[in-house]
């Protein structure tokens, strides 16, 4: 059975232990402030086997000042590169990270975004790992031998900044953007030249998804809480987005998870949006 949305620590561990060969463990840890941070987290203490997947040379695009900070690459060039760290078709991925799977979600969404659907994020990560009893290794993890990826049709769905704005009105889809609160209502922002929102958007802070012990909340909460939000609206009524299209895929998750399926990514987020002349702008909460 593949697991495709979230894969508990003892779930993996009995993994590792009966296929390990057929599963790739992958540590998304990051910083969007250093971009060297990640490696060290990784080499501070992983789970053994796993390699460190980097938030900028392995899951973006180059920047050009138009297209937000974390562009996508091709589904052509991301398949190469996760066959070249060693996945194949018929693995199954887990990603964890050390900011309770914002990054990770990443790349959960990036494998369904290449048609990959044997991928799942750690449930309360690293530290629910070692809470089970699971060890640590510490180091750089030695390469792999490249995979047979193939690129098969897209699991999930995507929206450009023409159609975001083309959509824009209360009997439209809803935009859910997934920052902190202050960032969304344009106060504290440090990370993008212009603070505020997509004018209708609607707040979800990522970080609501998880419940105090740092897992998912139960399908059920996360629906209700959802549904809040959007005024109860199906998964392919929501645009998930976010400050450069990182955290939204953690509202994506969490989704489905919840149930609701079908919500588009808006990739380039406000990072991208904000870059754009002209483009309608909103400060304030909701």
């Amino acid at each position: 059975m593949a697991f495709t949305t979230l894969i508990q620590a003892e779930e993996l561990a009995a993994l590792l232990a009966k296929e390990p060969g057929r599963v790739l463990v992958c540590d998304c840890s990051a910083d969007l402030t250093d971009s060297a941070a990640g490696a060290r987290v990784h080499a501070a203490g992983h789970v053994p086997g796993a390699i460190h997947i980097d938030l900028e040379r392995d899951l973006s695009s180059a920047k050009n000042g138009r297209n937000g900070r974390h562009p996508l690459p091709t589904r052509e060039a991301y398949a190469a590169r996760m066959a070249a760290l060693g996945l194949s078709g018929d693995m199954q991925v887990v990603a964890y990270d050390n900011a309770g799977g914002m990054y990770a979600a990443r790349l959960w969404w990036m494998l369904r975004w290449i048609g990959h659907e044997a991928a799942a994020v750690l449930d309360g990560g690293l530290p629910a790992w070692q809470k089970a009893g699971g060890r640590l290794e510490t180091g750089a993890s030695a390469p792999r031998r490249a995979g047979d990826l193939p690129l098969r049709a897209s699991l999930v769905q995507t929206v450009d900044y023409a159609a975001v704005l083309a959509d824009l009105g209360p009997q439209r889809k809803q935009v859910i953007d997934a920052r902190a609160a202050d960032r969304f209502r344009g106060e504290n922002e440090t990370l993008d030249p212009i603070g505020g929102h997509i004018p209708g958007a609607r707040n979800r802070f990522f970080r609501d998804n998880l419940g105090a012990d740092g897992r998912f909340k139960a399908p059920e909460a996360l629906r209700r809480e959802f549904d809040a939000v959007s005024g109860g609206r199906s998964g392919p009524e929501l645009v998930a987005q976010c400050g450069s299209g990182v955290t939204a895929c953690h509202n994506l998750l969490a989704m489905e998870v919840a149930g609701l399926h079908g919500a588009s990514l808006y990739p380039g987020s406000w990072s991208e949006w904000s870059a754009q002349p002209g483009a309608p702008t909103a400060q304030g909460a909701v």
